[in-house]
């Protein structure tokens, strides 16, 4: 995969190579991987290199407490010689997903160093090493608007190497390009929102089509009314910033006919007090992250052509501020989606499947693709189902495809956990003698919501992420920073840069 250059400014992360062999003189700092079978088999001589025992160094940090266990760190300076420091990093058993966390470990810890060397393991597979990119890259992740004492800047550059003849980066750098992808989303939805509105989403978005050969039409609110998307505008008419619908289109050298179509359709509230239906204040907090599954869909879209991505791709992302005013919509009006559907509103504080069902009708009547995913942080129930920071909601309409999904979340590291779509169950509880729909109801309100979103996909095999169970982390843990976490972007970068994403479905 060759390096592209960019004219959009891409996010400062740090540069992650591989270098064929021990090098011979290396980083001030030096980061050891120890594994829970021990040390790397380059250990002895880079040992060697530094001047150091490693083995009895490692004796002794364990017998002071050190562990093996992903993402544990211990530093052990050096008195002479160039290098600095040596720094002992947990991998655990290895896997793909402890990698990640070693990972991030070491760039927190090389947080205001210019270069680290690392030594891992000789055979570590493909999978388990981009993981490890991906952590060092999300690891790094900051954003401040602070204008004194500013965190110190990440790690200029991590340099790897197993000590091994073997060249490597290729797997490196699409680690690199997917952790990208998370750090994008992240800071899509980390923007605080008297800077970001659906026009700010907009213009992103723009920029991104331009460096990363995407097409990009974006609809303003006089468009909006003239095409008939009645719940972006119902959803947006109560703020003075007007709503967007952005559409982002990837198309792979050598399509034809036959290549597959896939469509993804994201909620970009960029900010939700909840409408008339007022949030209490602790509910507002945060709520300027209502926008992660728009922003998770531009940053995947921004990634499709570096990576190789083999099928066609329309991101829609459906923007729109929801404020309480005098144009406010109100609860007990009737919306008039695209294509003519309607909803009787009951709560304005469920907008986002308002502008959700816009896009996902114009999606199925206008694209007709094989297959439709929507994202978005949807609703509350979900956290109450899954907890916090384990799995994100999946509803999906065809078994392939939910596998598909989850098998991209594992992957990753955002991992889903698929949930019924129990229509004779529930489907009463949305129904209205006055519209097609209510917008929300009592009772198991992911499962509502996601039924509601259904009746506009028609027949087109669909799924639907509702990721607010891990869009906010609690604390600096792993991969993730304290605040929003992106979630989505590398789920679906990985899905759709797999070698047949829609095998088996439909």
């Amino acid at each position: 995969m060759a390096r592209r250059t960019s004219t959009f400014a891409y996010p400062t992360i740090p540069a992650v190579d591989w270098q064929p062999g021990l090098p011979v003189h290396g980083a001030p700092t030096w980061v050891i991987v120890v594994g829970s079978d021990g040390l790397p088999a380059a250990a002895k001589e880079a040992g060697q290199r530094l001047g150091v025992d490693l083995d009895r160094l490692l004796e002794v940090q364990q017998e002071a407490g050190f562990s093996a266990s992903a993402g544990s760190t211990v530093a052990y300076p050096l008195l002479s010689g160039e290098v600095n420091e040596v720094l002992l990093v947990g991998a655990g058993a290895g896997t793909a997903k402890e990698l990640r966390h070693a990972g991030a470990a070491i760039a927190r810890s090389g947080r205001g160093k210019d270069e680290l060397t690392t030594l891992v393991a000789e055979g570590i597979d493909d999978q388990a090493l981009q993981a490890f990119a991906e952590g060092v890259v999300l690891g790094s992740f900051s954003y401040t608007l602070k204008t004194v004492d500013k965190p110190k800047p990440v790690a200029g550059r991590v340099t790897l190497t197993d000590g091994s003849t073997a060249e490597r980066q290729a797997v490196l750098d699409r680690g690199i390009v997917i952790g990208r992808t998370g750090w994008l989303a992240r800071e899509f939805a980390i923007t605080p929102s008297n800077e970001k509105d659906p026009a700010w989403l907009a213009a992103r978005a723009t920029e991104l089509a331009a460096s990363t050969g995407l097409e990009v039409k974006v609809w303003d609110e006089k468009q909006l009314a003239a095409d008939g998307f009645g719940g972006i505008l119902a959803v947006g008419q109560g703020s003075t910033r007007p709503p967007r619908l952005i559409r982002l289109d990837y198309v792979p050298a050598g399509a034809t006919d036959k290549t597959p179509y896939v469509v993804l359709v994201g909620k970009g509230i960029t900010y939700d007090t909840g409408g008339l239906s007022l949030k209490p204040r602790e509910g507002m907090v945060s709520m300027k992250r209502d926008m992660t599954g728009g922003g998770s869909v531009i940053a995947t879209m921004s990634a499709l052509r570096e990576l190789g991505a083999k099928v066609r791709v329309t991101g829609l992302i459906c923007s729109a501020e929801n404020m309480p005013s005098g144009s406010a919509y109100r609860p007990d009006d009737v919306i008039r989606h695209y294509g003519g559907r309607t909803t009787e509103v009951k709560n304005t504080d469920a907008e986002g499947r308002l502008v959700m069902a816009d896009g996902l009708a114009y999606a199925v009547q206008e694209l007709k693709p094989d297959v439709v995913v929507d994202i978005s942080t949807l609703t509350g129930a979900i956290k109450v189902s899954l907890g916090a920071m384990l799995y994100g909601g999946l509803f999906a309409t065809d078994d392939a495809l939910a596998d598909n999904l989850a098998e991209a979340g594992r992957v990753s590291g955002e991992e889903l956990w698929r949930m019924p779509l129990a229509a004779e169950q529930y489907q009463d509880l949305i129904s209205t003698p006055i519209a097609d729909s209510v917008n929300s109801s009592k009772g198991p309100g992911s499962i509502t919501a996601a039924l509601f979103l259904k009746a506009f996909t028609g027949n087109t095999p669909w799924a639907h992420l509702d990721l607010s169970s891990i869009a906010e982390s609690p604390a600096d843990r792993h991969e993730y920073s304290a605040g929003a976490t992106g979630a989505g972007a590398r789920l679906l970068t990985t899905w759709l840069t797999t070698d047949a994403p829609t095998a088996g479905i439909g």
